[in-house]
């Protein structure tokens, strides 16, 4: 019985320490991940995914343009903020913009900035402000580490009988979001995409974006989801459009404070 307590013990006092902080939102939460480690295997992921054949790249157009100046004006006012908050040495992100050729709307950020926008989003982005929505929520996933604490969520529950150390082995992008063929992303939960909504906002009116856009932009996505069989909030990781929006012009007071035209 004493042996369990000191292990009992110990292993919390291994979380406490593994403990990180979400900047802006203040929010602690684990992270038992190399976050380094990590960082290198999304590189290789993502160079993976580019590379597949399955996987159309844009190389040149507007459409590109347009992606890498928004992607690059967010990630400079993150930098300078995280430098002027003494948290730039917490991050060493080498930023990646790229498009890809897709029906699909979607986005999305890897640990690391490395960013993926496939074309299908495009038109229910419409300006650079609807992308700066989709490109802030996408980036602030990563800038939360979200990846990690959803890895390190496994890895504690896998801790639960004794101690296990910071996730250190080869496989751990495999593991979150799978390799070879079109990437298996990972998919958050609801809370994370509502920090990441919350932050996103800050990001884009950080980079002179009016972060009101995203309601508009949020109201188009949803319709643009009609008839498509959207689950009912409570079966699905990602809030309804309709608390989305709710919550994100609740929001939008905290985000003005940052909006610099």
């Amino acid at each position: 019985m004493r042996k369990i307590k000191i292990i009992g013990t110990l292993a919390c006092l291994v979380i406490m320490e593994a403990c990180s902080t979400v900047p802006i939102t203040g929010r602690r939460q684990l992270n038992l991940a190399n976050t380094e480690q990590i960082q290198q295997e999304s590189a290789q992921a993502y160079r993976q995914f580019l590379a597949d054949p399955k996987t159309k790249v844009v190389t040149s157009g507007s459409d590109v343009q347009r992606v890498r100046t928004v992607g690059n004006r967010i990630a400079r006012a993150i930098e300078s903020f995280l430098a002027q908050n003494g948290q730039a040495n917490q991050y060493n992100f080498q930023w990646e913009f790229n498009v890809v050729q897709s029906k699909d709307i979607n986005a999305w950020c890897m640990p690391g900035g490395k960013v993926a926008v496939y074309t299908g989003i495009l038109p229910v982005t419409q300006t650079e402000a609807g992308l700066a929505t989709v490109m802030g929520h996408e980036i602030a996933h990563a800038i939360a580490r979200h990846a990690e604490e959803r890895y390190s969520q496994t890895a504690g529950a896998q801790a639960l009988g004794g101690i296990v150390g910071a996730a250190t082995g080869s496989q751990t992008v495999t593991q979150l979001y799978g390799l070879g063929g079109q990437l298996a992303l990972l998919r958050y939960g609801r809370n994370q995409e509502s920090e990441a909504d919350r932050l996103g906002l800050i990001f884009m009116a950080m980079a002179g974006y009016n972060p009101e856009s995203a309601v508009a932009f949020w109201q188009r996505m949803a319709t643009s989801k009609e008839g498509n069989g959207a689950p009912p909030e409570f079966l699905s990781t990602h809030p309804s459009d309709q608390t989305r929006i709710a919550n994100i012009q609740k929001r939008l007071p905290e985000a003005r404070q940052y909006y610099k035209p």
